[in-house]
């Protein structure tokens, strides 16, 4: 198959702008002068046939420009597929918007700089395709952009279907696309080349009206902007700015009002802005009254608001038969916009003893304390905007109390009593405590399930800053010791308890041999850890039935962190796996910095950044090693486990409230060549025998994927991607952190790296690559 992926995973950071060029070199492209060079994480699906090359480019901000003086052959076809780039040229500068196409010359003095990240699809074809055809090539000398409609929407959709299906077509199938392609492209070419140049208005009118539009699009939040303000700002009469507006078939009130509700539009679908209600995406765009937005918004697209977001969210439920859709729908996803501020997360956090004027590392390390209570959590989602509830200096020690999301499976065993764990839970129809629980928004308004909708569900406190931390340094967790959180019920006072639930993303899910089917299943257990043999007992269990929150919600299923379960709405089960002791390997699922890409992210699917890893070798006596991306790195701490099997099946572990006392060590940029860390750009895992290398299905599903991120990465997970991801990055780690060759390392994987799966349920599905640390204890 001519098909062939490219992820930077695979280079070591030295080797990455060279691979990076050959992947722009594909395509007639190589890295603009003018712009620094990108040599983050980047991914890319290339596939070609004789003549024609198409590659589906996902990266960050940089510039590229052509590869070559060579004019002999059709100019390259690129479309920006997620946000608009600016294209330089010797005409000027000009935005294009998503979706455009941009033809490019294979020489001369242009480039393209994607300001944001780069995402877009590229099409090379060259004179072998047209198989000796007498083509009469026009020429270009400056780059294209090419108007929407006809000819090329159509090739522009062909385009954009070829590249999401890159992988999956056969090779008879790409040839006959391929060919589809070129003659679009031949055809386009002339039909461009052959039309008459738009005389409307002059190119200084044309940067001006540009101009204008860019100031509109940030002062749309300004109810106050009229014509007059406008025309004033720019040093021209109303009338003129009138007849500007008029030179291009529309008029100043039609532009700023169609303007306002696409923005309106994008913004109610976009994971960027999930914790905003309607009415603040109406208020930002300079609805002054939330009525008046819904009328406009019904009469310009046919639906309100409300009615859109829930039409989406039930489009992408019928399209992947999901019941409980686990994540952001996929329809409803449009545009990411980086945002800097967070509307709904406190902009305070409760201070603690002792936090204030904290010595630095030279009056000595330093011992601290953070308590679980419902002002120090972040429920379901990580967020580089967070407060930190306490600043640490590199070398300190710090104990973080956590508990279970699933505490609320037996309310009696493990909430009851504990003052911290009833601030963290306490809801009633007046009060919700911690009212955020996941990363949607916080209307509901897509399924209707609570604040935050469930997308993410992990109960995590913190978080806590680094003192002195940057992008690019690693952050050391150790982990020194774990302790479970006894019940403070008095009628079982000191005992400890555990929930695991075989849920309906659980990998079983669809397999059930016996009725009813399909079910969910919550089982209660002890845990005896200070006995010779730590394990766990099963006490009883029960069948998920439809349970009312305080707020009125009915859940069906366990689609909503946190639900208390009346012990009178199921029925238990006694006597269940009767007579086994499970061993303990108590961990935390969740150790997490805060991940760069946007402010609110899902707590269910791990990467980069550390996260949702559930790998039960991460116990007392273990370290893991965390890529630093925000300052401070905002380090949080949460879904303690008492036990876990490989793969985590049924969709979760044995999960129990647990206290940690952690080490934290920030190794700088500076310091980190020669490490075994060094070059990191994954969760890596450090036992006393073994190194533990943590793949995924998608390594940074935030950066590949974009704006879809948080919804692709649930729909296009598998083992065979992960297993590649874990294999990459063992190879890397065993040619550049103990110098292996290439044919080295391969035969050392296949005769002594287990490798495993580490879940299946996680959205990013995850094998773990496991190589002892004694096999190079004589090497030199």
């Amino acid at each position: 198959m001519s098909f062939r992926p490219f992820t930077s995973e695979s280079y070591a950071q030295g080797d990455r702008p060279e691979a990076w060029r050959d992947v722009l070199a594909a395509v007639g492209l190589q890295p603009a002068t003018s712009n620094p060079f990108y040599d983050g994480h980047a991914t890319a699906s290339h596939r070609q046939a004789p003549g024609v090359a198409l590659t589906r480019i996902a990266a960050g901000a940089q510039g590229i420009g052509p590869a070559s003086q060579a004019n002999g052959d059709l100019p390259i076809a690129l479309m920006p597929i997620e946000d608009g780039v600016v294209l330089r040229s010797g005409a000027g500068h000009r935005i294009v918007p998503v979706g455009h196409l941009v033809l490019l010359p294979r020489g001369g003095d242009w480039n393209i700089v994607f300001q944001r990240d780069m995402r877009a699809i590229v099409l090379s074809v060259t004179s072998e395709a047209l198989h000796g055809r007498f083509s009469g090539k026009p020429r270009f000398s400056e780059p294209r952009v090419v108007a929407s409609g006809g000819l090329a929407d159509v090739f522009a959709r062909l385009l954009d279907a070829t590249a999401r299906t890159l992988d999956t077509l056969g090779d008879g199938e790409w040839t006959a696309v391929a060919q589809s392609l070129s003659d679009l492209l031949l055809t386009l070419v002339h039909q461009l080349a052959t039309s008459s140049p738009d005389a409307g208005s002059s190119a200084t009118q044309a940067a001006l009206l540009h101009r204008i539009c860019q100031t509109i699009e940030r002062r749309l939040d300004d109810p106050a902007l009229v014509p007059a303000r406008v025309a004033q700002a720019e040093g021209i009469s109303e009338r003129y700015l009138q007849k500007l507006f008029e030179a291009v078939g529309d008029n100043f009130t039609h532009y700023i009002r169609e303007r306002r509700l696409q923005r309106a539009w994008a913004d109610l679908s976009s994971p960027a802005e999930a914790h905003r209600s309607i009415s603040d995406i109406a208020y930002a765009y300079g609805f002054g009254d939330s009525a008046h937005f819904s009328r406009a918004f019904r009469h310009r697209f046919g639906l309100s608001p409300r009615e859109f977001r829930q039409q989406e969210a039930e489009r992408s439920t019928a399209q992947h038969g999901v019941a409980g859709q686990r994540g952001w729908p996929q329809e409803a996803l449009a545009q990411l916009r980086v945002h800097h501020g967070l509307g709904d997360i406190r902009t305070g956090a409760a201070r603690l003893d002792g936090e204030t004027n904290l010595p630095d590392m030279a009056a000595g390390r330093k011992h601290h304390h953070l308590p679980v209570e419902a002002a120090r959590v972040h429920w379901g989602y990580f967020s580089r905007s967070l407060p930190p509830q306490i600043e640490i200096a590199s070398g300190d020690t710090i104990t973080i109390e956590t508990l279970t999301q699933h505490a609320s499976d037996d309310p009696e065993l493990m909430i009851d009593g504990d003052a911290g764990a009833e601030s963290v839970f306490g809801w009633t129809r007046e009060q919700k405590n911690v009212d955020r629980r996941g990363a949607g928004p916080m209307d509901a308004s897509v399924y209707g399930r609570g604040a935050g909708e469930g997308f993410g569900v992990h109960i995590c406190t913190g978080p806590v800053a680094v003192k002195d931390a940057q992008p690019g340094d690693v952050l050391e967790v150790r982990i020194l010791d774990i302790v479970p959180r006894p019940s403070r019920n008095a009628r079982v006072a000191g005992r400890v308890f555990g929930s695991s639930v075989a849920a309906w993303w659980g990998y079983h899910y669809d397999e059930f041999l016996a009725g009813p089917k399909p079910r969910e299943a919550v089982t209660i257990y002890e845990i005896f850890d200070d006995v010779a043999t730590p394990h766990a007992r099963a006490v009883y269990s029960y069948r998920w039935e439809p349970q009312t929150d305080p707020s009125g919600v009915v859940h069906t299923t366990y689609d909503y962190p946190g639900v208390p379960v009346r012990p009178d709405s199921v029925k238990r089960r006694h006597a269940v796996l009767d007579g086994i002791r499970i061993p303990l390997r108590p961990h935390f699922g969740v150790i997490a910095v805060a991940p760069r890409e946007v402010d609110f992210v899902d707590s269910v699917p791990p990467s980069y950044f550390g996260g949702n890893l559930d790998n039960w070798r991460l116990g007392k006596g273990a370290a893991v090693y965390l890529p630093v991306s925000v300052p401070g790195a905002l380090l949080s701490v949460g879904d303690p486990h008492a036990a876990q099997g490989d793969g985590e099946l049924s969709g979760t572990a044995i999960e129990c409230s647990m206290t940690g006392t952690f080490e934290v060590i920030l190794h700088k940029k500076a310091d980190l060549p020669g490490q075994p860390f060094a070059d990191l750009s994954y969760p890596l895992i450090e036992t006393e025998t073994d190194w533990v290398l943590t793949g995924f299905s998608h390594p940074n599903y935030l950066a590949e994927f974009g704006a879809q991120g948080q919804s692709e990465v649930y729909a296009k997970s598998s083992l065979d991607l992960a297993m590649k991801d874990a294999f990459r990055k063992m190879r890397r780690f065993l040619m550049n952190v103990k110098g292996l060759s290439e044919d080295e390392a391969i035969a050392l994987m296949s005769a002594a790296v287990d490798f495993g799966v580490t879940q299946v349920v996680d959205g990013n599905w995850g094998v773990h690559a496991i190589i002892s640390k004694r096999l190079f204890q004589d090497a030199p």
